[in-house]
Protein backbone atom coordinates (compact mmCIF):
# COMPACT_ATOMS: atom_id res chain seq x y z
CA UNK A 1 0.00 0.00 0.00
CA UNK A 2 1.28 3.24 -0.93
CA UNK A 3 1.02 6.44 0.60
CA UNK A 4 -1.58 7.23 -1.37
CA UNK A 5 -3.74 4.44 -0.19
CA UNK A 6 -3.10 2.87 -3.37
CA UNK A 7 -3.40 -1.05 -2.57
CA UNK A 8 -1.12 -3.00 -4.96
CA UNK A 9 -3.22 -5.73 -7.22
CA UNK A 10 -3.11 -9.45 -6.35
CA UNK A 11 -0.29 -11.25 -8.04
CA UNK A 12 -2.61 -14.18 -9.86
CA UNK A 13 0.38 -14.87 -11.78
CA UNK A 14 2.96 -15.51 -9.24
CA UNK A 15 1.27 -15.32 -6.01
CA UNK A 16 0.04 -17.59 -3.26
CA UNK A 17 -2.32 -17.77 -0.74
CA UNK A 18 -1.39 -16.81 2.98
CA UNK A 19 -2.59 -16.82 6.25
CA UNK A 20 -3.94 -13.10 5.56
CA UNK A 21 -6.65 -13.95 3.28
CA UNK A 22 -8.92 -15.76 5.89
CA UNK A 23 -8.86 -13.69 8.53
CA UNK A 24 -11.46 -11.29 7.50
CA UNK A 25 -9.42 -8.40 7.10
CA UNK A 26 -8.18 -5.94 3.71
CA UNK A 27 -6.51 -9.51 2.14
CA UNK A 28 -9.25 -11.43 2.35
CA UNK A 29 -11.61 -8.84 0.97
CA UNK A 30 -9.02 -8.51 -2.23
CA UNK A 31 -9.06 -11.81 -2.58
CA UNK A 32 -13.03 -11.90 -2.81
CA UNK A 33 -12.93 -9.26 -4.64
CA UNK A 34 -10.20 -9.41 -7.37
CA UNK A 35 -10.97 -12.80 -7.83
CA UNK A 36 -14.31 -14.50 -6.95
CA UNK A 37 -16.58 -11.32 -7.24
CA UNK A 38 -14.76 -10.43 -10.48
CA UNK A 39 -15.83 -13.67 -12.22
CA UNK A 40 -18.81 -15.05 -10.01
CA UNK A 41 -20.43 -11.65 -10.83
CA UNK A 42 -24.18 -10.97 -10.87
CA UNK A 43 -26.78 -9.49 -8.78
CA UNK A 44 -26.91 -11.32 -5.68
CA UNK A 45 -22.84 -11.97 -5.19
CA UNK A 46 -22.34 -8.14 -6.17
CA UNK A 47 -24.42 -6.71 -2.74
CA UNK A 48 -21.30 -8.10 -0.97
CA UNK A 49 -23.62 -8.73 1.78
CA UNK A 50 -23.35 -12.19 4.36
CA UNK A 51 -26.35 -14.01 2.72
CA UNK A 52 -28.15 -13.46 -0.36
CA UNK A 53 -31.96 -12.17 -0.53
CA UNK A 54 -33.14 -14.06 -3.39
CA UNK A 55 -36.31 -13.79 -5.62
CA UNK A 56 -39.35 -15.98 -4.67
CA UNK A 57 -39.88 -19.25 -5.71
CA UNK A 58 -43.70 -20.27 -6.10
CA UNK A 59 -43.06 -24.00 -6.86
CA UNK A 60 -41.89 -26.39 -3.81
CA UNK A 61 -37.98 -25.87 -3.27
CA UNK A 62 -35.38 -28.36 -4.40
CA UNK A 63 -32.03 -28.07 -1.85
CA UNK A 64 -28.81 -30.48 -2.12
CA UNK A 65 -25.75 -29.85 -0.42
CA UNK A 66 -22.04 -31.52 -2.16
CA UNK A 67 -18.88 -31.63 -0.89
CA UNK A 68 -15.83 -31.80 -2.99
CA UNK A 69 -12.07 -32.92 -2.18
CA UNK A 70 -11.01 -34.52 -5.52
CA UNK A 71 -7.44 -35.60 -6.22
CA UNK A 72 -6.04 -34.35 -8.07
CA UNK A 73 -7.48 -30.82 -8.81
CA UNK A 74 -6.93 -30.72 -12.07
CA UNK A 75 -7.39 -33.59 -14.57
CA UNK A 76 -8.54 -34.97 -18.11
CA UNK A 77 -11.49 -33.33 -19.02
CA UNK A 78 -12.01 -31.25 -16.24
CA UNK A 79 -11.08 -29.78 -12.68
CA UNK A 80 -12.46 -29.53 -9.43
CA UNK A 81 -14.14 -26.25 -10.26
CA UNK A 82 -16.27 -27.78 -13.25
CA UNK A 83 -16.91 -30.63 -10.45
CA UNK A 84 -18.61 -28.87 -8.28
CA UNK A 85 -20.80 -26.98 -9.89
CA UNK A 86 -21.66 -30.01 -11.77
CA UNK A 87 -22.30 -32.21 -9.14
CA UNK A 88 -24.60 -29.70 -7.66
CA UNK A 89 -26.42 -28.98 -10.49
CA UNK A 90 -26.66 -32.44 -11.36
CA UNK A 91 -28.09 -33.09 -7.58
CA UNK A 92 -30.95 -30.86 -7.72
CA UNK A 93 -31.73 -31.62 -11.53
CA UNK A 94 -32.28 -35.66 -10.46
CA UNK A 95 -35.14 -34.42 -7.59
CA UNK A 96 -37.37 -32.99 -10.65
CA UNK A 97 -36.31 -29.56 -10.60
CA UNK A 98 -34.79 -26.92 -12.22
CA UNK A 99 -31.33 -25.62 -10.27
CA UNK A 100 -31.44 -21.46 -9.97
CA UNK A 101 -28.45 -21.02 -7.04
CA UNK A 102 -25.58 -22.30 -5.56
CA UNK A 103 -23.62 -21.08 -2.30
CA UNK A 104 -20.12 -22.37 -2.29
CA UNK A 105 -17.67 -22.57 0.52
CA UNK A 106 -13.73 -22.79 -0.37
CA UNK A 107 -10.71 -24.20 2.03
CA UNK A 108 -8.06 -22.49 0.74
CA UNK A 109 -4.42 -24.10 1.99
CA UNK A 110 -2.02 -21.92 2.51
CA UNK A 111 0.74 -21.60 0.10
CA UNK A 112 -2.06 -22.63 -3.05
CA UNK A 113 -1.16 -20.82 -6.11
CA UNK A 114 -3.26 -17.98 -6.98
CA UNK A 115 -2.79 -18.61 -10.64
CA UNK A 116 -4.46 -22.36 -10.37
CA UNK A 117 -7.37 -20.32 -8.03
CA UNK A 118 -8.03 -18.29 -10.65
CA UNK A 119 -8.23 -21.35 -12.79
CA UNK A 120 -10.81 -22.98 -11.18
CA UNK A 121 -13.14 -20.13 -10.19
CA UNK A 122 -13.12 -19.39 -14.17
CA UNK A 123 -14.06 -23.11 -14.87
CA UNK A 124 -16.57 -22.91 -11.96
CA UNK A 125 -18.22 -19.79 -13.55
CA UNK A 126 -17.50 -20.97 -17.44
CA UNK A 127 -19.86 -24.05 -15.94
CA UNK A 128 -22.41 -21.81 -14.01
CA UNK A 129 -23.21 -20.02 -17.50
CA UNK A 130 -23.65 -23.28 -19.20
CA UNK A 131 -26.11 -24.23 -16.67
CA UNK A 132 -27.98 -21.23 -16.26
CA UNK A 133 -27.21 -20.68 -12.50
CA UNK A 134 -25.56 -17.92 -10.38
CA UNK A 135 -23.35 -18.55 -7.44
CA UNK A 136 -25.21 -15.71 -4.99
CA UNK A 137 -23.02 -16.14 -1.55
CA UNK A 138 -20.34 -18.31 -0.44
CA UNK A 139 -17.10 -18.04 2.38
CA UNK A 140 -13.76 -18.58 1.74
CA UNK A 141 -11.66 -19.89 5.10
CA UNK A 142 -7.48 -20.12 4.60
CA UNK A 143 -5.87 -23.17 6.51
CA UNK A 144 -2.22 -23.58 7.93
CA UNK A 145 0.18 -25.45 4.69
CA UNK A 146 -0.46 -28.90 5.08
CA UNK A 147 -3.51 -29.43 6.32
CA UNK A 148 -6.06 -29.03 3.45
CA UNK A 149 -4.79 -30.23 0.00
CA UNK A 150 -4.47 -27.47 -1.66
CA UNK A 151 -8.83 -26.43 -1.75
CA UNK A 152 -11.56 -28.13 -0.93
CA UNK A 153 -15.39 -26.95 -2.18
CA UNK A 154 -18.33 -26.92 -0.37
CA UNK A 155 -21.57 -26.16 -2.34
CA UNK A 156 -25.21 -26.14 -1.72
CA UNK A 157 -27.85 -26.04 -4.62
CA UNK A 158 -31.10 -24.28 -5.01
CA UNK A 159 -33.92 -24.82 -7.33
CA UNK A 160 -37.60 -25.24 -8.01
CA UNK A 161 -39.38 -28.19 -8.83
CA UNK A 162 -40.36 -29.04 -12.29
CA UNK A 163 -42.97 -31.70 -11.86
CA UNK A 164 -45.95 -32.49 -9.32
CA UNK A 165 -44.59 -36.13 -8.65
CA UNK A 166 -40.34 -36.16 -7.43
CA UNK A 167 -38.50 -38.74 -8.69
CA UNK A 168 -37.27 -40.40 -6.39
CA UNK A 169 -35.69 -44.11 -5.76
CA UNK A 170 -38.98 -45.21 -3.74
CA UNK A 171 -40.70 -44.87 -7.37
CA UNK A 172 -39.86 -47.37 -9.56
CA UNK A 173 -42.56 -50.36 -10.78
CA UNK A 174 -42.44 -53.39 -11.90
CA UNK A 175 -42.13 -53.38 -15.81
CA UNK A 176 -40.58 -49.92 -15.97
CA UNK A 177 -36.94 -49.94 -18.23
CA UNK A 178 -33.87 -48.48 -16.92
CA UNK A 179 -32.11 -46.17 -18.70
CA UNK A 180 -28.39 -44.88 -18.96
CA UNK A 181 -27.63 -41.62 -20.80
CA UNK A 182 -24.25 -42.53 -21.88
CA UNK A 183 -20.85 -44.53 -20.87
CA UNK A 184 -20.00 -46.15 -17.71
CA UNK A 185 -17.01 -45.41 -15.64
CA UNK A 186 -15.64 -42.22 -17.34
CA UNK A 187 -15.07 -40.52 -14.19
CA UNK A 188 -13.39 -42.90 -11.79
CA UNK A 189 -11.35 -44.22 -14.59
CA UNK A 190 -10.29 -41.27 -15.29
CA UNK A 191 -9.46 -39.52 -12.23
CA UNK A 192 -7.12 -42.52 -11.02
CA UNK A 193 -4.96 -43.22 -14.50
CA UNK A 194 -4.28 -39.50 -14.13
CA UNK A 195 -3.47 -40.28 -10.44
CA UNK A 196 -1.32 -42.89 -11.46
CA UNK A 197 -0.21 -41.92 -14.75
CA UNK A 198 -1.24 -45.03 -16.36
CA UNK A 199 -2.27 -45.09 -20.12
CA UNK A 200 -4.78 -47.32 -22.12
CA UNK A 201 -4.82 -46.10 -25.66
CA UNK A 202 -6.57 -43.56 -25.92
CA UNK A 203 -6.82 -41.15 -23.40
CA UNK A 204 -9.27 -41.34 -20.73
CA UNK A 205 -11.38 -38.19 -19.88
CA UNK A 206 -13.79 -37.35 -17.00
CA UNK A 207 -17.25 -36.93 -18.28
CA UNK A 208 -18.04 -33.51 -15.62
CA UNK A 209 -21.38 -31.83 -16.75
CA UNK A 210 -24.35 -29.81 -16.06
CA UNK A 211 -27.16 -32.06 -17.04
CA UNK A 212 -29.88 -29.96 -15.81
CA UNK A 213 -31.15 -28.92 -20.02
CA UNK A 214 -31.56 -32.70 -20.52
CA UNK A 215 -32.91 -33.82 -17.38
CA UNK A 216 -35.81 -30.81 -18.50
CA UNK A 217 -36.09 -32.11 -21.56
CA UNK A 218 -36.60 -35.49 -20.02
CA UNK A 219 -39.45 -34.87 -18.33
CA UNK A 220 -41.09 -32.54 -21.05
CA UNK A 221 -40.99 -35.48 -22.92
CA UNK A 222 -42.67 -38.39 -21.07
CA UNK A 223 -43.54 -39.48 -17.43
CA UNK A 224 -40.24 -41.01 -16.05
CA UNK A 225 -40.60 -42.65 -11.95
CA UNK A 226 -37.10 -42.34 -10.87
CA UNK A 227 -33.87 -40.45 -11.85
CA UNK A 228 -30.68 -40.17 -10.75
CA UNK A 229 -26.98 -39.61 -11.33
CA UNK A 230 -24.57 -42.53 -10.47
CA UNK A 231 -21.72 -41.11 -8.70
CA UNK A 232 -19.66 -42.67 -6.50
CA UNK A 233 -19.98 -46.18 -6.38
CA UNK A 234 -21.30 -46.06 -9.87
CA UNK A 235 -24.21 -47.79 -11.26
CA UNK A 236 -24.15 -50.95 -9.61
CA UNK A 237 -24.72 -49.13 -5.84
CA UNK A 238 -27.18 -46.31 -7.26
CA UNK A 239 -29.53 -49.51 -8.22
CA UNK A 240 -28.83 -51.55 -5.46
CA UNK A 241 -30.05 -48.35 -3.33
CA UNK A 242 -33.26 -47.94 -5.90
CA UNK A 243 -33.96 -51.58 -5.81
CA UNK A 244 -33.77 -51.48 -1.71
CA UNK A 245 -35.94 -47.95 -1.43
CA UNK A 246 -38.80 -49.67 -3.90
CA UNK A 247 -38.66 -52.99 -2.51
CA UNK A 248 -38.69 -54.37 -6.03
CA UNK A 249 -35.96 -56.63 -8.61
CA UNK A 250 -33.56 -55.04 -10.96
CA UNK A 251 -32.79 -57.11 -14.08
CA UNK A 252 -29.95 -56.31 -15.92
CA UNK A 253 -28.28 -56.86 -19.34
CA UNK A 254 -24.51 -56.92 -19.42
CA UNK A 255 -24.52 -56.51 -23.36
CA UNK A 256 -26.58 -53.25 -23.02
CA UNK A 257 -24.58 -51.76 -20.75
CA UNK A 258 -22.66 -49.00 -22.60
CA UNK A 259 -18.62 -48.61 -21.42
CA UNK A 260 -15.30 -47.31 -23.79
CA UNK A 261 -13.13 -49.39 -24.80
CA UNK A 262 -10.47 -47.38 -23.25
CA UNK A 263 -12.22 -47.59 -19.36
CA UNK A 264 -13.39 -51.45 -19.99
CA UNK A 265 -9.55 -51.88 -20.65
CA UNK A 266 -8.53 -49.97 -17.72
CA UNK A 267 -10.91 -51.80 -14.78
CA UNK A 268 -9.58 -54.99 -16.86
CA UNK A 269 -5.90 -54.28 -16.03
CA UNK A 270 -6.67 -53.17 -12.96
CA UNK A 271 -9.27 -55.31 -11.55
CA UNK A 272 -12.38 -53.44 -11.27
CA UNK A 273 -15.59 -53.68 -12.32
CA UNK A 274 -17.00 -50.86 -14.55
CA UNK A 275 -20.27 -50.79 -13.06
CA UNK A 276 -18.72 -49.44 -9.86
CA UNK A 277 -16.76 -46.88 -11.07
CA UNK A 278 -17.94 -43.20 -10.73
CA UNK A 279 -19.53 -41.71 -13.52
CA UNK A 280 -20.25 -37.19 -12.96
CA UNK A 281 -21.97 -36.25 -16.18
CA UNK A 282 -24.64 -39.60 -16.85
CA UNK A 283 -28.02 -39.64 -15.53
CA UNK A 284 -30.27 -42.89 -14.92
CA UNK A 285 -33.69 -42.90 -15.53
CA UNK A 286 -36.11 -45.70 -14.74
CA UNK A 287 -39.56 -45.15 -16.59
CA UNK A 288 -42.73 -46.95 -17.73
CA UNK A 289 -42.39 -49.25 -20.96
CA UNK A 290 -44.58 -46.81 -22.96
CA UNK A 291 -41.87 -43.83 -22.24
CA UNK A 292 -38.87 -45.27 -23.87
CA UNK A 293 -38.86 -43.63 -27.11
CA UNK A 294 -39.39 -40.19 -25.79
CA UNK A 295 -36.68 -40.69 -23.32
CA UNK A 296 -33.74 -42.09 -25.51
CA UNK A 297 -34.98 -39.29 -28.03
CA UNK A 298 -34.60 -36.53 -25.53
CA UNK A 299 -31.34 -38.00 -24.17
CA UNK A 300 -29.41 -38.18 -27.78
CA UNK A 301 -30.90 -34.98 -28.40
CA UNK A 302 -28.25 -33.51 -26.42
CA UNK A 303 -24.65 -33.54 -26.77
CA UNK A 304 -24.36 -35.53 -23.02
CA UNK A 305 -26.85 -37.94 -24.14
CA UNK A 306 -25.68 -39.20 -27.57
CA UNK A 307 -25.04 -42.94 -26.22
CA UNK A 308 -28.50 -43.40 -24.36
CA UNK A 309 -29.10 -47.30 -23.74
CA UNK A 310 -31.81 -48.78 -22.26
CA UNK A 311 -29.33 -51.70 -20.23
CA UNK A 312 -32.47 -53.31 -18.13
CA UNK A 313 -35.68 -53.64 -16.68
CA UNK A 314 -37.67 -53.80 -12.81
CA UNK A 315 -39.14 -56.98 -12.80
CA UNK A 316 -41.26 -58.81 -10.19
CA UNK A 317 -41.89 -62.45 -11.64
CA UNK A 318 -39.84 -63.68 -8.95
CA UNK A 319 -36.75 -64.02 -11.29
CA UNK A 320 -35.13 -61.53 -8.93
CA UNK A 321 -35.56 -61.14 -5.42
CA UNK A 322 -37.13 -57.53 -4.36
CA UNK A 323 -34.29 -55.31 -2.80
CA UNK A 324 -31.83 -57.07 -5.07
CA UNK A 325 -29.73 -56.04 -8.86
CA UNK A 326 -28.79 -59.53 -10.89
CA UNK A 327 -27.43 -59.14 -14.57
CA UNK A 328 -27.32 -61.73 -17.15
CA UNK A 329 -24.31 -62.06 -18.22
CA UNK A 330 -22.36 -62.47 -21.87
CA UNK A 331 -22.20 -65.82 -21.45
CA UNK A 332 -26.09 -66.51 -20.68
CA UNK A 333 -25.76 -66.46 -17.28
CA UNK A 334 -27.08 -64.93 -14.22
CA UNK A 335 -24.55 -62.86 -11.24
CA UNK A 336 -25.29 -61.07 -8.35
CA UNK A 337 -24.60 -57.01 -8.85
CA UNK A 338 -23.97 -56.25 -5.02
CA UNK A 339 -23.29 -53.24 -3.33
CA UNK A 340 -19.90 -51.63 -3.27
CA UNK A 341 -17.86 -52.73 -0.59
CA UNK A 342 -15.14 -51.15 0.96
CA UNK A 343 -13.54 -47.97 -1.22
CA UNK A 344 -12.45 -48.79 -5.08
CA UNK A 345 -11.33 -45.50 -5.61
CA UNK A 346 -11.03 -43.17 -2.31
CA UNK A 347 -10.95 -39.01 -3.45
CA UNK A 348 -12.57 -38.94 -7.23
CA UNK A 349 -15.31 -36.21 -6.14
Amino acid sequence: MTKQGYIRPLDVKAGTIDMTHGSGGRASAQLIGELFAKHFTNEWLDEGHDGAILPAITKPVCVSCDAHVVKPLFFPGSDIGRLAVAGTVNDVAVCGAKPLYIAATFILEEGFALAELEKIIISMADTCREAGVAIVTGDTKVVERGSGDGLYISTTGIGEALVDTPTTGRAAKPGDAIIVSGTMGDHGMAILSHREGMTFGSPIESDAAPLAAMIADILKAAPVHVLRDPTRGGLATTLNEIAQQSGVGILLSEGQIPVRPEVEAACEFLGLDPLYVANEGKILTICPQESVDAVLAAMRANPYGKNAQVVGRVVDDGSVSAGFVEMETLMGGRRMVDWLTGEQLPRIC
